[in-house]
Formats: structure tokens, C-alpha cells, sequence
């Protein structure tokens, strides 16, 4: 290919070489300003300015069949002169900066400004030295025992644990933004495209694709680069994420030839030859506009967050709101534009706290400018991402930090007080100015006694335990065959009550293979001999299928010896294919005749056609049309049908009415997908008009049906059942027939026979549920939705309908959470509505996984079992940690409340809370929130949306723990010096040394933590608290160490800890003490719920406020990413303030109502428990129920159902 350097034309277009970097006959430039011609404008500049798309490609030195030859450096030129497909990244944050941010906690601020002062007054000595007895006994412990110099020591140990405390912070926030630079560059990888390179197809990741390379394009993928269409089949594009435009613009290389990259090819298939990649195309243009890659922005982005691992172009999301000047480009911001593999930027956004790097996700489609608005208005929502159950806890973060507030206040007022009546009003003392310093350090004393309480109280662990265990299980669920794009999607997979499935490739194995044909009149159960067909019927099949399919479907040898040959492309044509080989005939003998280019015109497949057909040009000029589809399509528009001599004879409908009852219903049955091959021949004078496609498609001759057989996944059936134990309902939505579609059904596992529930088809359901204008209406899909287990024949909106009809059904009270796979390019908009969307890694289109939240690796319906499982191990992981923080919680204030109320001072001293804290919080979450799945896990019902928090169980285990917790501690308070026979630790005076007494109560409380650990690990009311514990060495090793830490610190701790060392006896006591919490458990859990009345109602309390939260929430989720947006730019477009309010008075009146509705709801739980139930059983009772449920009759009897 180099010696087209030298063609005359080359020579001849020549406009000196200098201006043309690398000897190509283009410059960068060049190539920038022609991507921006559209149309016949483009067309005509192509033409004039380099020959058509030949001349171009000889410029860039690529042969439009041949590809680029591949050299390593003609590759690397390439990269020089015209760059490479990738967006530079965003620095990530550094350490300091993670630290910086750890620093800015209020509560931390609070206590170092504490400690500095108590440091200061510390290395104070006051003047006055002759007259200490002045300042009473205030002075007096310290002095003697010679520790006044050690009094600095608490001030610095605090500012220790504090840096203790930020270094923890800051190392989890970076690792785990490392492990989401890890995910996010796997992903990357992942995106493959079809490039044409030294005459082979091969797949080559996004990141790789140059200048020059000539890309093969088909339906449902996401381009990569810019470029120019050398051949297209029936091309159209939805480039409504550049221009806004929603119609699909139909592309061809006579009349508007230009690709850009982030476009979605809806149809049809082509090459063509790139022209820009990277930061040069169309859609890097506009995200350097926004300053993702430009250097000028660090400036102003110095607030602004990370941004991980380098992206192949199309990962576009961009990053402000709009390109600075175009409304034009709005939606492109909304990011529409990465490739296929846009997931990076939400799984990137979802995954690191706070990155405001590219995202993209609101606005999604129409709705894209009202979420804009609300975000305005609620930019005081915090950064951070936020998913239902991080919005429930920082919620409850928040109620239990302003509980700790008051309580660690009313300490300080209190121990103030006591001070100041006991000194000047009981002992009648003087104020004199030498003793201020000395009464100003009682005072820090107190002071810092209250932010101790407050630093107890403030349950920071928990959004760090949220963290950390989705992190975990994302990192896990990688093995698990799910890929996470949305962080918060798999917590809420844990509460999914229904999934919506594919059949194909999803339930079966995706492996089609002919195994009946109907052929010249008889009906074969097994592929027949190819001597026993008529030889014009074989030649005519064989040509029907071997030209009538996409040219990239093939069957290559088999990887492995032995193993079953590969199929690649669409699986159908595969099946097909896979005939054609069987009847010992070779397709690519008559592909090689007619290569693609040859092709007259194809139909090719969509979702409203149901088949497709290709025109070639006969040698003698006349035209043969090949087409295939769906048996009942097809069928219909033949009028003819090949005998068994090979001749064509009429075909009429009762004709066809026998052959659907004898030959497609029977396929049917055994499970098979049947497809119909025809043809129809066209005179070459008058030429048709082949855009009229209904007179072109109809008046068919057939050739055969055949039965393509997709077996079901061996490990579906189970994977159904465990889904159907676990209370989750599995509904196949297909577009196969009725028949194929309930085989399968019944072989899954997903219907039983015997059962009432309903199977029905696209048509059909439409009948159901729309009214006589058409409309869809919620009463109608209410009726049909809870026994519907099968829907065949469906379209996308079909999906997309009932999708939302069961998340809008008010029938059950508890919101139906519905997870929907998908693989196709028209099941977006289904996986965008569902709450959880999971698409095919494999099988899936570009366009099903940017609209998804999770992508199965390999598209089998038992990973999304796995992502349940992981969804509801998130849910208890929380819970535990929740369980284990609260009771520590309590106990801690309590203690530092009552005993600085008593003693006038904290039994527990700020930096053993603080170490308490470390060990509450960041041990205990990763402890806690890294207990890998179990099987049980399935056993239970799925959690509403609404649930408490808090069930009823952990708030028994919280306060009975609690109780045995303070009763110890007490005891050991009042009376622990006369139980050991030690001097009392109570009213030391300032600077005392350390006693023994309080030192035994700082032991005591840490093992009566480190055991109640062990308790926490489970939360159902569960006897064995080991079960399982050494599948787990996280936790193993967490306990193992913090007690090897409290060894040191009572050993070796002395004054910073304020700790003395104990003997071995009183070692034993303390570890028997806490050993206690065990045996108290097992009291605890034999206590049943029921005997607790009023601890239902502390569920409930948590549940009524939470409601709301939850749907605000759902709104603060879509409005975090842009919010961040807005910060960036302010480049946005206003769409006129009364939009806005229009906007934030229906939020607010959903929150009202939704409050409310929820508190009904809730009331009649209990009654839809049963009836779900009595649905499956007895369907004459379904309309009694479905009005028992409605809000108005919640307090009707569940017996009546």
C-alpha cells in the first residue's frame, strides 16, 4: 500500500508537501474542519477537494477493502501525526489533598482546636508560685506527685489520634479510588470495535483505533471515532447526543457520508474509513471546549475531583453542562457521548466519591433539562454520591450527631457549674488572677471531656461502612460475572421483588442450531441428506442464506480440538449458517461471488420489520430479492411456496392456516424458533422502487421454515428457583412466539404447570391494557401484571410499559423494584426505567450497556442471582455495623455523661474514646462489611424500600446489650476499687497519674466491644455467632489485632492513654467481663419479639421519617452529578425560571404526598403479606384483594383475601 504514494492523482492533488505532517496527503487541520461538513455539503467537498472517498484513502494511505496494513511504524506515525483515540485524564486527587479533605471534619476541627489550647495552657506556669493554697485543691493533686511538666502529654496525645484518625480517612478514600481506577481501566479494555487491518477483521479495543483504519459499523454499536462511510447498507444513525435531534438520520455515501463519534447506529450496518480520533473529533472537540482535557481548567478545577485512568474518545461524558456556546449540544452533554463503554464515566462518577470527572448520567433523554433545574435549586446536597441506603444513613448520622451535641453541651454546662458552686460558693473562694490560669485549664479540661462525648456520639463509621462494603462487593462481584456501573445498583439489586428477563442468550445459551426444516413439502424432524432435495430448492436455500445475512456472521473452527465450532455475529444467522454446512454446501463460496459491495439493496433487520431481505442484480439484469423472519411474518406476505420438485405453486391463506397448526405450532412446542426463508424475483424493466417497501416486501415465494433450537442454560432452572424462594418473580419478556416462548418457560422453570398465571403476547397484552383510545392506563396493567409470567412477541415498548406499569402499580404496598436485562439497542429505554438495568457483556449492543447499571460478563441469568445475593449481603453488612456502632454509641455517651455528671470527670478520657472511636468505626466497618454472602442470604423475603432501618431484632440486641454494658461499667465505677482492692480512681485532682481503677473500666469497655463484635456479626436473631467467621480473615484478623493493640496500650500506654499496667489476674477479669457479652446474647436472642410491643413502635418511628427521605433522595441522587456540573462551568443554558418553579412545586408536592401515602401503605403491610400469597393460589380472589389494597380499605381483615 506505501507505493500509492506515487499515483499521478496523489501527485496531482499534491498542494505542497510541508503543510502535510508525515507525508499523508492531509493535515490534521484538514481533517478537523472536513468533519464538520454534513450532508450534500460534505459530499460534494470530499469529491472536489480528494477524489471521493478512494482519493481519501489513498491520502491517508489505507485501502478502503484491505484496511491498513498493520506495520508498527506506520502505526506509530499515526499516532504522531494524528494522535491517538483517547481523552487525556484528570489527575487524581493526590494523598495530601485526601487528607486535606479528611481535615476538614467539624468535629475533628473542634478537638484540635481543644487540644492546642490545653497544649498552651499546659507549658503555663502561673507567677504567683507562694500562695497555690489560694486557688484551693485545684492545684494540689498534681503538684505533689511531680506530673505538672506531663500535662502537655493529653493535648499532644489528642492532636496524635486526630492525625490517627484523618491518616485512616484519607488511605481508605485513595484505595478505594485505586480500585475504582482499576474497574474503570477493565472496562475500558473491554470495548472492542470491528476493524479491518491487512485484508482480516479483527477486534481491536476502542483506545487502539487510528487514522486510516477502516471500521466495520452494524447495528447497535456506539462509534469510537469520526470518519467517512465508504458503503452502507441501509444505514441510519441517532445522533440526537451531538445535535438534539431525536429523528434517525439516514447515512450513505452518496448523500451525507459523515459519522461522528458517540453516535448510535439504529440500523443497518457499513465500513468506514477514520478520519479523527481522540481530542480531534467531533465530540473531543467539544469536551476540551469544556475543559475536561485542557490544562488552562487546573486552575479553577483545584476544588474540582479526580479523574481516573485515560478513556478512549468516545468515552465523552462530558463534563460541564453544555458546550460553552451551543445549546445546541445540550444532550451531547448529557453526556451522551462515550462509546460503548460510557459506562467507565458512571462507574468512574458512581465510584469515586466525590469525581466530578465526567459526568454524565442526569438528563438522560427528555427529561435532560428539568433535572437541571432542580439541581439549582438543591446545591446545597452534598457532593458525595448518594444511594437510597447512604441517604437513610446519613440521615440517621445526622439525627444521632445532634443527639451527641446536646448531651456532650449539657455535659460541659453541667461539670462548669459543679466547679464553680463547689469553688466560689461552698468554699466561698476568692477568684484571683494567678489562679486563672489554673481554673482556665480546669475549664479546657471539661471542654474537651464535652467534645469527647460529641466525638463518641458522631457515628462517622457509617457512611464509611456504606463505602467500603460496596466497594468490597463491587471489587467481588467482578468474579461473580457482574460488572457495576452504578454503585448504588447493588444495594438496591438486594431488594429487587421482580426481574423482568430476555430469553435469548440470557435463560438459553445463545448457541442456535438448526434442528427441523420444513422443505419441499415435508416436514424433516432431523436435517435431511442433501441428495434427497430437489437441487433448484437446495441452491435457492443455500444462496437465500448464505448472501441473506450480515457478512460478519460467520462459524469459524473451534478454539479447542474437540470443541463445539464458534459462532460468531448474530446467533440466529449462525443457526442458519450452521444449515447450510450440514447440508454439506460451503457459504462462503458464494459470498466470495458476491462480495457485500455487489449487494443491490438490503432491508436489514429492525424491531418494526421482524425480518430481513437482500436485493442482488441477476446476471441477466433482472433482480432477486432473499428474505428472512419470523415463520408468521414472513408466511403472511408469501403467495407462493416451493413444491417438492422444486417448483413454486400457490400458497393460500387456509394453505398457510394448515401449515401454522401442522409444521410451526409443533416446532413450536418442542421449544424451537421458527424462521421462514423466501424469495421473490423483480423484472429489471420497469426497475422498482425499492423504497416502497410494503409493494417490495410482500408476494413472496418460501422456500422452507426452519427450527432453530436454543438450548437452556443447564444452570438456569436452579438459579430460578432460588430466585422464586427468595420471594423475587421472574417474568420471561420475548420475541419469540407464544409457543417457543412457554417451552422454554415451563423447561426454566419459570412457569409449572398447574399453576394460574398468565402467558400471553404483545398483541394481546396491548388488548389488556389499553382503553378504546389507545391510551395505556395503570387500573388496566394491575389487572394483568401480578399473575403475568410469559409475554412473547413483544416489542421494546411492550417492555418499556410494563417495566413502568409494575414500578407505578400501587396493587402491593410495598414499590416493586424491578430488575430488567437487556441486549438489544431497543431495550434501552427499559433498562433505563427499571431500578436495576443489566445488560449482555457478550450479546449486549453498545447502546443496552450505556443504559445499564450492571453488565453481566456472561450473559447468564444466574449472575443476576449473585448480584442479589450481593445486593442483600450490602443491606446486612450495614445493619451489623449499625447494630455493633449504635450500642457502643450509647454506652460511651452514657458512661462520659453520667460519670463526668458524678465524678466530674469522664471515666473514659478523650484519647481512649478517640481509640474507642477508631475501633467503633473504621475496624469495625471493615469487619463487618466485608462478610462474603451466604446461600440464606436467598432464603428470606426481599426488604421493602421502605423498611426501618433498624429492625426490631437489632434495636432488642442494641438496648439488651447496652443494659449488661452500663450495668458492668457502673459497677466497676462505684464499687470496682473495693472489688479489687484498689485505690478509687474518682475526683482525682488535675494532672493526677493514672489509676488503676479507671484504667480496669477502659479494659473492660474495649473487650465488652471486641466481643459484642462477635455478636453483631449477625442480626436475625441467629444462635451461632461463629458460624462462618473463618471464611472471613478480614474480621479474623481485625478482632486479633485490636486486642493485641489494648495490650499495648494498658501495658505501655501510660500518661497519653492515661492507663497504668494491670497483673495477669486483672487481665482475666476484664477479658471475662467482656467474654460476658457472649452468654448475655444468647439470653438476648431468647427473648422473643413478640413480648416487646414497644420496640415495633421504635422501628416504626425510624421508618415514618425515613419514608420521605427516601423519595427526596431518589431526587438528590439525579441532581448530585449535576450539581457538580454546575459548579464547574456555570456554562449552562436556562430554560426560563417558571419552568423551574413548575419543577420544584411538583417535588415538593410528591414529597408531601409520598410522605403521606407511604404512612398508608405501611398500614396495610400486613395485609398484602397474605395476599400475595392467596394470588398464586386462587385467581377468582384477585379483584377482592386488589380493592382490599387500595389505601382507602387498609384496615380491612387480610382473612377476607
Amino acid at each position: 500500500m506505501g507505493d500509492m504514494t506515487n499515483s499521478d492523482f496523489y501527485t496531482k492533488n499534491q498542494r505542497n508537501d510541508s503543510n502535510h505532517e508525515g507525508g499523508f496527503g492531509c493535515s490534521l487541520m484538514e481533517l478537523r474542519s472536513l468533519m464538520e461538513l454534513r450532508g450534500t455539503e460534505a459530499v460534494v467537498k470530499i469529491q472536489e477537494d480528494y477524489g471521493g472517498t478512494e482519493g481519501l484513502c489513498q491520502r491517508l494511505k489505507t485501502s478502503p477493502t484491505e484496511g491498513l496494513a498493520g506495520l508498527a511504524t506506520d502505526l506509530d506515525k499515526r499516532k504522531e501525526v494524528f494522535g491517538r483515540n483517547l481523552i487525556p485524564p484528570k489527575k487524581p486527587k493526590t494523598f495530601l489533598q485526601l487528607v486535606w479533605e479528611a481535615l476538614q471534619d467539624v468535629t475533628l476541627i473542634i478537638l484540635e482546636i481543644a487540644a492546642l489550647i490545653s497544649l498552651g495552657l499546659s507549658f503555663y506556669q502561673p507567677p504567683g508560685e507562694g500562695n497555690t493554697d489560694a486557688c484551693g485543691d485545684a492545684k494540689a493533686g498534681a503538684e505533689d506527685e511531680g506530673e505538672s511538666e506531663a500535662g502537655w502529654i493529653e493535648g499532644a496525645a489528642i492532636l496524635l489520634s486526630v492525625v490517627c484518625v484523618v491518616l485512616v480517612t484519607a488511605f481508605n478514600d485513595w484505595s478505594k479510588e485505586k480500585q475504582f481506577r482499576g474497574l474503570q481501566s477493565r472496562i475500558e479494555q473491554e470495548q472492542k470495535f470491528q476493524v479491518v487491518r491487512g485484508g482480516q477483521v479483527i477486534q481491536l479495543p476502542v483506545a487502539d483505533i487510528l487514522v486510516g483504519d477502516i471500521a466495520q459499523i452494524k447495528y447497535g454499536d456506539l462509534l469510537p471515532a469520526d470518519g467517512v462511510l465508504i458503503q452502507g447498507n441501509d444505514l441510519k444513525i441517532d445522533e440526537s447526543s451531538l445535535t438534539g435531534e431525536s429523528d434517525h438520520v439516514r447515512k450513505a455515501a452518496d448523500k451525507d457520508p459523515m459519522l461522528l463519534s458517540g453516535t448510535h447506529v439504529m440500523e443497518g450496518s457499513g465500513r468506514m474509513v477514520v478520519t479523527a480520533v481522540g481530542v480531534n473529533s467531533q465530540s473531543g472537540i467539544i469536551f476540551t471546549l469544556l475543559g475536561a482535557g485542557g490544562e488552562e481548567e487546573e486552575k479553577k478545577e483545584k476544588k474540582d475531583c479526580s479523574h481516573p485512568s485515560s478513556h478512549p474518545i468516545a468515552t465523552i461524558a462530558t463534563d460541564g453542562a453544555a458546550s460553552a456556546n451551543t445549546p445546541a449540544n445540550t444532550s451531547l452533554v448529557n453526556g451522551k457521548m462515550q462509546d460503548g463503554n460510557m459506562e467507565n464515566n458512571q462507574t468512574k462518577v458512581k465510584k469515586q466519591d466525590g469525581a466530578a470527572a465526567m459526568e454524565m448520567q442526569p438528563l438522560k433523554s427528555a427529561e435532560g433539562g428539568e433535572t437541571e433545574e432542580k439541581e439549582k435549586k438543591k446545591t446545597s446536597v452534598s457532593k458525595k454520591e448518594k444511594s437510597v441506603l447512604q441517604g437513610k444513613l446519613t440521615k440517621l448520622a445526622v439525627q444521632i450527631g445532634k443527639a451527641g451535641l446536646v448531651m456532650s453541651a449539657i455535659t460541659v454546662i453541667i461539670l462548669v457549674l459543679y466547679f464553680a458552686i463547689d469553688t466560689f460558693v461552698r468554699q466561698k473562694r476568692p477568684w484571683l488572677t494567678e489562679c486563672t490560669p489554673i481554673y482556665i485549664q480546669y475549664f479546657v479540661k471539661f471542654f474537651i471531656i464535652g467534645v469527647t462525648v460529641l466525638v463518641v456520639a458522631v457515628p462517622e463509621g457509617l457512611p464509611l461502612a456504606v463505602t467500603i462494603s460496596l466497594a468490597y462487593s463491587v471489587k467481588k462481584m467482578m468474579k461473580d460475572n457482574n460488572l457495576v456501573r452504578h454503585l448504588d445498583a447493588c444495594e438496591t439489586m438486594g431488594n429487587a421483588t421482580a426481574i423482568c428477563s430476555d430469553k435469548t442468550g440470557t435463560l438459553t445459551t445463545n448457541r442456535m442450531t438448526a434442528v427441523q426444516v420444513y422443505v419441499a413439502d415435508v416436514h424433516y424432524k432431523t436435517i435431511p441428506e442433501p441428495t434427497s432435495l430437489p437441487s433448484k430448492t437446495l441452491d435457492i436455500l443455500v444462496n437465500a442464506i448464505s448472501l441473506n445475512s450480515a457478512y460478519t456472521t460467520k462459524i469459524l473452527p473451534a478454539d479447542k480440538e474437540g470443541g463445539l465450532p464458534k459462532q460468531v455475529g448474530n446467533k440466529t444467522e449462525c443457526g442458519l449458517l450452521g444449515l447450510v454446512l450440514d447440508l454439506k454446501r460451503d457459504y462462503q463460496t458464494i459470498r466470495n461471488q458476491i462480495p457485500e459491495e455487489k449487494l443491490y439493496k438490503v432491508y436489514t433487520f429492525n424491531s418494526v420489520r421482524k425480518s430481513m431481505s437482500t436485493v442482488i442484480k441477476l446476471p441477466d439484469g433482472s433482480f432477486r430479492m432473499y428474505s428472512k423472519g419470523a415463520s408468521e411474518i414472513i408466511l403472511k406476505k408469501c403467495s407462493r411456496i416451493l413444491s417438492e420438485v422444486g417448483e413454486p405453486r400457490v400458497f393460500r391463506p387456509r394453505d398457510r392456516d394448515e401449515m401454522v397448526k401442522k409444521v410451526i405450532e409443533p416446532m413450536a412446542c418442542d421449544g424451537l424458533r421458527t424462521i421462514c426463508v423466501g424469495y421473490r424475483d423483480f423484472p429489471k424493466d420497469p426497475e422498482p422502487n425499492w423504497e416502497d417497501e410494503n409493494n417490495i416486501l410482500t408476494d413472496l415465494t418460501a422456500i422452507c421454515v426452519v427450527g432453530i433450537e436454543d438450548p437452556v442454560r443447564p444452570e438456569v432452572p436452579d438459579a430460578i428457583q432460588k430466585c422464586q424462594r427468595a420471594g423475587i418473580t421472574v417474568r420471561m419478556v420475548t420475541g419469540d412466539n407464544i409457543n417457543t416462548a412457554r417451552a422454554i418457560a415451563i423447561k426454566c422453570g419459570i412457569i409449572h404447570p398447574g399453576e394460574d398465571f398468565l402467558c400471553i403476547d404483545g398483541k394481546e397484552f396491548n388488548r389488556r391494557i389499553r382503553n378504546e383510545k389507545g391510551e395505556v392506563e395503570q387500573e388496566r396493567i394491575d389487572k394483568v401484571w401480578p399473575k403475568l409470567r410469559v409475554l412473547a412477541r413483544s416489542s421494546p415498548t411492550d417492555k418499556h410499559t410494563l417495566v413502568k406499569g409494575i414500578i407505578d402499580s400501587t396493587l402491593v404496598d410495598q414499590r416493586q423494584v424491578v430488575a430488567v436485562t437487556g441486549d438489544g439497542t431497543n431495550d434501552g429505554p427499559a433498562l433505563k426505567k427499571a431500578d436495576v438495568g443489566f445488560a449482555m457483556g457478550i450479546a449486549g449492543t453498545d447502546v443496552a450497556k450505556e443504559a445499564s447499571d450492571i453488565i453481566l460478563t456472561d450473559d447468564n441469568f444466574s449472575s443476576i442471582v449473585k448480584a442479589v445475593m450481593w445486593g442483600r449481603n450490602v443491606y446486612d453488612s450495614i445493619s451489623k455495623f449499625l447494630q455493633f456502632q449504635l450500642t457502643v454509641n450509647v454506652v460511651a455517651v452514657i458512661v462520659a455523661f453520667t460519670g463526668a455528671c458524678i465524678t466530674q470527670d469522664s471515666p473514659l478520657k478523650a484519647v481512649q474514646m478517640l481509640w474507642v472511636n477508631l475501633i467503633m468505626d473504621t475496624f469495625a466497618s471493615l469487619a463487618l462489611a466485608t462478610e462474603p454472602p451466604t446461600e440464606s442470604l436467598l432464603m428470606r423475603k426481599p426488604y421493602g424500600r421502605n423498611k426501618p432501618l433498624i429492625s426490631s431484632t437489632m434495636t432488642k440486641n442494641i438496648l439488651g446489650h447496652g443494659v449488661y454494658q452500663l450495668v458492668i461499667i457502673f459497677s466497676l465505677l462505684f464499687v470496682g476499687e473495693q472489688i479489687f482492692d484498689i485505690d478509687s480512681g474518682r475526683n482525682a485532682p488535675l494532672h493526677s497519674p493514672p489509676s488503676e481503677h479507671y484504667t480496669i473500666i477502659f479494659n473492660t469497655f474495649v473487650m465488652m466491644q471486641l466481643f459484642n463484635e462477635i455478636n453483631a456479626r449477625k442480626i436475625h436473631g441467629e444462635r451461632n455467632v461463629f458460624d462462618g467467621i473463618f471464611r472471613n480473615p478480614i474480621f479474623c484478623s481485625i478482632v486479633v489485632g485490636t486486642f493485641a493493640i489494648q495490650i499495648v496500650i494498658v501495658q505501655f500506654g501510660g500518661k497519653p492513654f492515661s492507663c497504668s499496667p494491670l497483673d495477669l489476674e486483672k487481665w482475666m477479669w476484664c477479658v471475662f467481663l467482656g467474654m460476658g457479652e457472649l452468654v448475655w446474647g444468647q439470653v438476648i436472642s431468647t427473648i422473643p419479639n413478640s413480648k416487646l410491643r414497644f420496640l415495633r413502635g421504635a422501628g416504626q418511628l425510624t421508618q415514618k421519617d425515613e419514608m420521605p427521605e427516601e423519595e427526596m433522595n431518589e431526587d438528590q441522587e439525579e441532581i448530585d452529578h449535576a450539581e457538580r456540573e454546575l459548579r464547574r462551568g456555570q456554562i449552562l443554558w436556562f430554560r426560563g425560571l417558571n419552568r423551574i418553579q413548575t419543577q420544584i412545586e411538583v417535588v415538593n408536592t410528591f414529597k408531601s404526598g409520598t410522605a403521606f401515602q407511604g404512612a398508608l401503605r405501611r398500614q396495610s403491610s400486613t395485609t398484602s403479606q397474605n395476599q400475595d400469597v392467596t394470588n398464586v393460589s386462587s385467581p377468582s380472589h384477585v379483584s377482592l384483594c386488589n380493592a382490599l389494597s387500595s389505601p382507602t380499605s387498609t384496615a380491612a381483615p387480610s382473612g377476607q383475601c
